[in-house]
């Protein structure tokens, strides 16, 4: 860990005063390579939050810090305090989720650097082992309340349940903690007060599709995106709506959601793909669906070369004050969750507008176009792997074809909307 300036920075820095930016729920996993179909470690979140508008951001080093890329609110992209899943040049990555049963009676409890901290993990920490070192030395009161997770190039994967105080660590890799090679958080903590918090049925659901998707062999960014971010089961009331049961004559296409996975406040959803023992940190991957979910195609995106250039409909264009993809995303989001009569009414959202009999859905308009590019990026990134290094000119030609692909594609879905 870089600790040359870690305190002079704290001297200065207010915790206190940090914003309260949050998201107000969100669900994660982190996998072991023992369980992932390339034995790389995959560590994956689905972003709920009130801020729907998101980018990706490159962060460059200042001779004391780690070059990163993250996702952070559009609203703050000039100079944002806080980020919400990010990866840094040393392969050191960090996600949280925000923990409703870790404040203790008569606390004081914001939350409001639930966000910063992240950042200055990216900053200054290269293994899990520094980032336990990072919460030993910050001031208290943390002014946190999170699930953070966190994975290296090293092979280290754990979950700190972190409070005001206090954090537990829980290592992925230890099999008494992790017998099955995983662990799932949403928005309560296992130190926490029991029966306290929320996202109890989406940590079933997650937990369920990833030990079914373990025993099929096929755990990787695709199917965690397809199984995990676009889910609309509940398990406890025992229902799946791409079933065929839940649309038209069955139903009228219309649905209050209780507990799914992918939400209307489901901003992005991102996975990072690790690196195997003895591989080059940069060669981690970070694959985000940014945007609503459902209707967002994934794209692949490296830390190293992201000075020179990150996808344009990653990144934050002054036109549209978010990022392309994110704002293409949000309309069709805004089409999905419609009704607006009453005070609850964006909880009901159309499902014959995501998935319908006909197989014209939006998200199953994605699923299908989703394949070829996940072929194309295989291309690329078995050549990284082969080559055991990252090419940036590659990754440039990459980037630009998936921006022409993505945005055609957008042009006809929006053109030929049903």
């Amino acid at each position: 860990m870089k600790r040359t300036s870690l305190f002079k920075y704290f001297l200065f820095i207010v915790w206190s005063a940090l914003p309260l930016t949050g998201a107000f729920a969100c669900t994660s996993a982190i996998i072991s390579g023992k369980l992932t179909q390339d034995g790389r470690p995959l560590m994956w979140k689905n972003r709920d939050t009130g801020n729907l508008h998101n980018c990706l951001k490159y962060f460059a080093a200042d001779g004391h810090t780690y070059n990163y890329i993250a996702v952070v609110n559009s609203d703050d992209v000039d100079n944002p305090r806080s980020i919400w899943i990010g990866t840094n040049e040393k392969g050191f990555s960090i996600m949280n989720t925000l923990s409703y049963n870790l404040r203790r009676p008569g606390e004081n409890y914001t939350g409001k650097n639930n966000g910063s901290l992240m950042k200055r993990a990216l900053e200054v920490c290269a293994t899990v082992e520094d980032f336990k070192c990072l919460l030993d030395t910050l001031p208290r009161p943390l002014y946190v309340c999170s699930n953070y997770g966190v994975i290296d190039a090293a092979g280290g994967a754990a979950y700190f349940e972190t409070s005001n105080e206090a954090y537990r660590m829980f290592d992925v890799n230890d099999t008494l903690t992790a017998p099955e090679g995983y662990l799932v958080r949403t928005n309560y903590s296992l130190t926490g007060e029991a029966h306290v918090g929320t996202g109890y049925v989406r940590y079933r659901q997650a937990a369920s599709k990833i030990e079914a998707l373990a025993a099929a062999g096929d755990i990787t960014p695709q199917s965690l995106f397809n199984e995990l971010s676009r889910s609309f089961e509940n398990p406890l009331m025992g229902i799946d709506l791409t079933d065929g049961q839940h649309n038209r004559p069955h139903t009228t296409g219309w649905f209050c959601e209780q507990d799914f996975i992918a939400r209307r406040k489901s901003s992005c959803a991102v996975a990072v793909q690790g690196v195997k023992p003895g591989e080059d940190a940069a060669l981690t991957t970070f694959w985000v669906l940014l945007g609503y979910p459902p209707v967002t195609p994934a794209v692949p995106v490296w830390v190293k070369g992201a000075a020179s250039g990150l996808p344009r409909l990653l990144t934050y264009d002054a036109g549209c004050k978010d990022a392309p993809l994110c704002f293409k995303a949000n309309i069709l989001r805004e089409e999905v969750y419609s009704f607006k009569e009453g005070d609850n009414a964006d909880s009901y959202f159309n499902w014959e507008l995501l998935f319908n009999g006909a197989g014209t859905g939006y998200m199953q308009r994605v699923r299908q176009f989703e394949p070829s590019l996940f072929a194309r990026y295989a291309t690329v990134t078995n050549g990284f792997y082969a080559q055991g290094e990252v090419d940036v000119q590659a990754i440039g030609g990459l980037y630009r074809e998936a921006d022409d692909r993505i945005t055609a594609f957008y042009e006809n879905l929006l053109t030929n909307k049903e």
